[in-house]
């Protein structure tokens, strides 16, 4: 059983961060360098995404796609390493303000997702 989980993680993390890398990749050509859009864009989806899985997937007895959903796939796509090396770049090249900006919409914008997630996945599912 072990084992089983520890492979449904592998495999969603490196799903999620293909899909990460895809993304970041994306933006990066849409929008172009300066600000960690990518970043963001991954941590508030991914936020939302695993409020909807954890009301989801627990009103179907389902828990056991957990593993895989949840610490696998959004696992590997949202990144707080990313989200900090991001941060302490800004810091760095001297957009103080940029930075702190950076970490209240980040850290605000992921738990407001995560509970419009929730909200969202009770009113559908109720």
């Amino acid at each position: 059983m072990l084992m089983t989980h520890i492979l449904q993680v592998a495999l969603g993390g490196a799903l999620g961060a293909v899909a990460r890398y895809l993304t970041n990749v994306a933006v990066m050509r849409g929008i172009g360098p300066g600000f960690p859009w990518g970043t963001i864009i991954v941590n508030i989806t991914g936020s939302f995404l695993m409020g909807v899985l954890a009301v989801w997937l627990a009103q179907r007895g389902m828990t056991r796609h957990a593993p895989f959903l949840m610490t696998g796939v959004l696992g590997g796509f949202t990144t707080f390493s990313a989200f900090s090396l991001d941060t302490l770049t800004l810091w760095e090249r001297g957009d103080m303000g940029l930075a702190l900006a950076y970490v209240a919409g980040s850290v605000g914008l992921s738990i407001l997702a995560l509970a419009a997630g929730l909200a969202v996945t009770r009113g559908i599912f109720a």
